[in-house]
This record gives C-alpha cells, structure tokens and sequence, in this order.
C-alpha cells in the first residue's frame, strides 16, 4: 500500500512543478452538455468545459474567481484510474464529483477550501472527475449512486 501511494505521488510531481509555474486561468475551454440525474429523477442540465489534455487538467479552474451555476469543468481521465485532486491556485471553492465509467457517480467532495495543496481522493478508479461551483451538490442533493449523461460514459 505506501509503494502504491509512493509511486502515485511521483506521478503527480511533474504536474505539481507545472502547476507551481502557472500563474493564470487558461482560455474557456469548449463546452459540452452534461446532465446529472439524481435519485429522485430530476434532471439537472450543465454546460461544462471539458479537460482532456494533461496541460488542460493541469491547470483545470486555477485562477477562476467563479463557476456559473449551470457550469463546471468534466475531467475527462480517458480510462478508469485512480486520482487525486488538490485546490493549489483554485480560487473558488468547488464541489468534486469522481464518477465511474458507467456515468455513476463513485464519491462526492463537498465545498473544497480554496488554495489547499490537501489531496482529495476519488476512492477507486474513475472515468472522469466534475468540478461545480460550491454548494451544488447540496443544493441540487446530488448523491453517491446518482447518474451523469455525457458522451464520454457512452449514455449521453
């Protein structure tokens, strides 16, 4: 388990010493349509910018002083892994959802503190990570177990 970890946190360096040389939010990135249908059958319709490339991810929401209520960024990992998020030169706080390949969403990191080198965890592999403005999850009472409609889970 710490050799696991161990060689986690050397991936993560590169993108840690990028990320300590950025020094301003990255052009809007193009947009996509995501839907979170949450337990009750509600739909709830996004239009997101969405993170493909590592330089994307890599500075992600930094330097963004807000997120639109019905925006966010869809992290879109290419397979089902492992992954850490921090909050290092993110100015807004933000509700990460870590959904699996299926479009479920696998664990729920509410109201993030702004600047924070803490790591937050996806606790197991996912296909992609969803970053929303603070609050939404409660707001909307998005839940573990709900399902998010996008092209990259094959539903969407």
């Amino acid at each position: 388990m710490k050799r696991r970890r161990f060689l986690a946190l050397l991936t993560l360096l590169p993108a840690a010493a990028a990320a300590q040389d950025i020094t301003h939010a990255q052009p809007e990135l193009p947009r996509e349509k995501l839907t979170i249908v949450t337990h009750d059958g509600k739909q709830h319709v996004f239009q997101v910018e969405v993170a493909r490339t590592g330089e994307q991810q890599t500075v992600g929401l930094m330097f963004r002083p807000s997120v639109p209520a019905d925006g966010g960024m869809l992290f879109d990992w290419g397979s089902a892994r492992d992954i850490e998020m921090w909050m290092r030169n993110t100015v807004a706080p933000l509700d990460m959802l870590f959904i699996n390949a299926d479009g479920t969403v696998r664990h729920i990191a509410e109201d993030t503190v702004p600047q924070s080198l803490a790591m937050i965890g996806s606790h197991g592999p996912v296909r992609a990570t969803l970053e929303l403005a603070a609050g939404t999850a409660q707001r909307l009472d998005i839940r573990v177990g709900d399902k998010v409609l996008n092209p990259i889970f094959g539903n969407g």
